[in-house]
């Protein structure tokens, strides 16, 4: 690895100071208000393709500096101070001038010693890296290369993505001994200077320890990720959904949460981030509404740059880049990070729906860099027990305005297939579906969106659940995102859904139960062990225990337990 290259240069001082000076002892003007001195430097080999910067340990008075003839940089007060001149890249010897004004009689000169250090990086990765779509023997690796270190937004309330290469380093080791690395990855504005790389051949079970590395030798902090046993008896995952940037940060909620977000939550990030790291998960699982294109209302977001913003401005927060440099993830779409609320694939309004579905795939470390083939349904055994589906709502739908009935299908007929032929054949004790929206609800009675709603697709669900019940498939939970509150309900067939709720305060909303005349259940068909008794942001935990039970968790936003539930095998 390059060093960083220092060099004090003393035959600049030799022709800086006047016969007799010594760095540390001001200077008296020669000459009324005003002093000049001149000199020159070579800089080492390495910065000549890069620049540098010519760095003051200290200058009294008023300050101008000309690196070959052009100011770099001034001080405008009269009292000691560093400066920092930088200069632009060449070969050979440049030539320096520095002009002091005084204060009245003051002394004015150099204080300290006057060094050549290399440019500050003008490459770097603020919305750190993330391991995606883990398997046994495979993850995605990410990052994105930007012009500044983060966390804080340009005057745009952006973070400026930046060209360059990079790659990934990875081993079992965290010392990076016997280490391997990614070819170099260049990052290009056509795919929002995002870095993605597929590691395979690796040993299930394994902790890897990763980092991206720069183009000019720098190294990233180092990251980690475990590989999935499907022979492990126990583990863990952590699952959110609805992370709403536009309340959280603004202080105005939407839909009548609680507004908690203290000044320094909106530096750091939600806190429900801080309260899953604690618990050590071994994958988070990102439900939909990642992010919210259509707030603020007033400026929804439709151009790609506007588009590009929303993820830029969300995963810049520390406390998700501190999550998720040792939690891996998958990820979901649904319908404020795909289009706009309740859309499907029908109308001109912006964003298209092939605008909404690529920009998906490019963010999230979901598929290879560019796949655009590949559908966003897939499953994945990640214990002994256990099996996820994750499945994908928003691309094979019917229009939602085509009339309910046996016809209309929120999955599609190919993916509708592959779940029920998959279900199957799987073995899994608990046979877990991940679905964007909710199948069980209930669901306010105005909607026409999901599963639950009678105007919607709830024929498809309702046929769904007889198929389940013909072919004898016990032990089918299901883990929504969508619904802006927790509960757990259970179907007249035995299905039992949890709604994870909304990952923040601000998103949160108080939620309907069973027998509601304006719910999607007026009859109070639907068990419901619980609902939520406030509204609170917050996420849900799933454990996998070594007696095949169970547990799943309900947690607000801080870390406290709002409701537990154990699950024992029907077989």
């Amino acid at each position: 690895m390059k060093k960083p290259a220092t060099c004090c240069f003393l035959f600049l001082f030799a022709l800086l100071f006047p016969l007799g000076a010594t760095i540390g002892t001001p200077l008296t003007p020669n000459g009324g208000a005003w002093s000049l001195f001149s000199g020159s430097f070579d800089p080492f080999a390495s910065m000549q393709p890069d620049g540098g910067v010519l760095k003051f340990g200290g200058l009294l008075g008023k300050t101008e500096v000309g690196i070959d003839g052009k100011l770099v940089a001034n001080k405008s007060e009269f009292e000691n101070a560093p400066l920092l001149g930088p200069f632009p890249p060449s070969s050979g010897i440049r030539s320096v001038r520095v002009l002091f004004e005084s204060d009245g009689e003051k002394p004015v000169g150099f204080t300290a010693p006057v060094s050549v250090v290399p440019s500050a990086p003008s490459v770097h990765n603020a919305q750190g890296e993330m391991a995606g779509e883990l398997t046994a023997n495979g993850v995605l690796l990410q990052s994105r290369l930007t012009a500044t270190p983060g966390a804080s937004l340009d005057v745009n309330g952006n973070i400026l993505g930046t060209a360059g290469k990079a790659r990934f380093e990875w081993s079992k080791n965290e010392n990076f001994r016997d280490s391997q690395r990614t070819a170099w990855i260049e990052a290009k504005p056509e795919s929002d200077f995002i870095l993605r790389a597929r590691l395979s051949d690796l040993e299930l079970g394994t902790r890897y320890f990763y980092r991206l590395v720069f183009e000019d030798d720098r190294s990233a902090p180092t990251r980690s990720f475990k590989t999935l046993d499907p022979a492990s008896k126990s583990g863990s995952f952590v699952m959110g959904s609805c992370m709403h940037y536009q309340a959280f940060i603004s202080g105005i909620a939407n839909g009548g949460g609680p507004v908690t977000a203290t000044p320094e939550d909106k530096s750091l990030g939600y806190p429900s981030f801080a309260a899953m790291l604690n618990l050590r998960p071994d994958f988070f699982i990102g439900a939909g509404d990642v992010v919210y294109y259509d707030f603020p209302l007033s400026h929804p977001a439709q151009t790609l740059p506007e588009l590009r913003k929303k993820w830029h401005e969300q995963f810049r927060f520390p406390r998700m880049v501190d999550f998720f440099a040792n939690t891996p993830s998958y990820w979901l779409k649904d319908d404020h990070d795909f289009r706009f609320d309740d859309a499907d694939q029908t109308g001109d309004k912006l964003p298209r729906a092939s605008t909404g579905s690529d920009l998906f795939r490019e963010q999230m470390p979901i598929h290879s860099a560019g796949d655009l083939r590949s559908p966003n349904y897939r499953t994945h055994r990640i214990s002994k027990d256990v099996q996820l589906w994750f499945l994908e709502g928003r691309d094979h739908r019917t229009e939602n305005k085509a009339a309910a009935g046996p016809g209309k299908s929120l999955w599609g007929a190919e993916q509708r297939e592959w779940l029920q032929r998959t279900l199957a054949a799987s073995d899994a004790k608990w046979k877990i579906l991940v679905s964007p929206t909710p199948m069980v609800g209930p669901d306010r009675a105005s909607k026409s969106d999901n599963h639950t709603n009678h105007a919607g697709f709830r024929a498809e669900a309702d046929s769904f659940f007889d198929w389940l019940k013909k072919k004898d498939i016990k032990n089918v939970l299901i883990l929504c995102g969508d619904r802006h509150w927790q509960y757990h309900s259970i179907h007249p067939s035995g299905v039992e859904e949890f709604s994870v709720g909304a990952l923040n305060d601000e998103n949160s909303i108080r939620g309907i139960k069973p027998g509601d005349p304006k719910s999607t259940d007026p009859d109070g068909l639907i068990k419901q062990p619980f609902l939520y008794a406030e509204p609170s942001g917050g996420f849900v935990q799933v454990s996998v225990n070594l007696d095949s039970s169970l547990s799943i968790t309900f947690f607000d936003d801080t870390g406290r337990i709002v409701h537990n539930v154990i699950k024992e095998s029907n077989h």
